[in-house]
């Protein structure tokens, strides 16, 4: 069964408790959990993985455009939180391993707030952007992977 990748970048272990006015109660373990029961309706088996490190997410993704090459990934749903405005780096590593799809996909709607979160050096990359959804997008992200390259 092919998987769909899940990357949550920097704070989204705080899901929960970080800003819940923000971000709402639904914890991190809440938002893998339906990450994967929407991948297995949508067919898919669904790996999480979160880090505060921009190192190991780029790893993850040179990681999944091998995966993708050898035809057992989908694709990435990537929250990839602050390094959003901040990282040429992950805009590099989505560029540099070719044809994989990548979703972004944000909880709050960015555009919404303040005037330094409204750039994404991400979104240049991405094969498409969810915002503003709260942690539903996740769901979004992915059935909108699924639909948009089909098998």
């Amino acid at each position: 069964m092919k998987k769909i990748l899940v990357l949550n970048g920097p704070n989204l272990n705080l899901l929960g408790t970080r800003e819940p006015a923000q971000y709402g109660s639904t914890t991190l373990a809440d938002v893998e959990a339906m990450c994967k029961e929407t991948g297995k309706r949508l067919g898919y088996e669904v790996e999480c993985f979160q880090s505060n490190w921009e190192g190991a997410l780029i790893d993850k993704i040179h990681e999944a455009g091998k995966a993708f090459n050898e035809g057992t990934l989908k694709g990435v749903v990537i929250n990839p939180g602050a390094l959003t405005h901040t990282s040429i780096a992950l805009h590099d590593a989505i560029k540099g391993v070719g044809d994989l799809p990548v979703i972004e996909i944000h909880i709050s709607n960015v555009h919404a707030r303040e005037s330094f979160r409204h750039h994404s050096y991400v979104s240049p990359a991405a094969a498409g952007i969810i915002v503003g959804f709260g942690v539903t997008g996740y769901s979004l992200a992915m059935e909108g992977l699924v639909r948009k390259f089909p098998e």
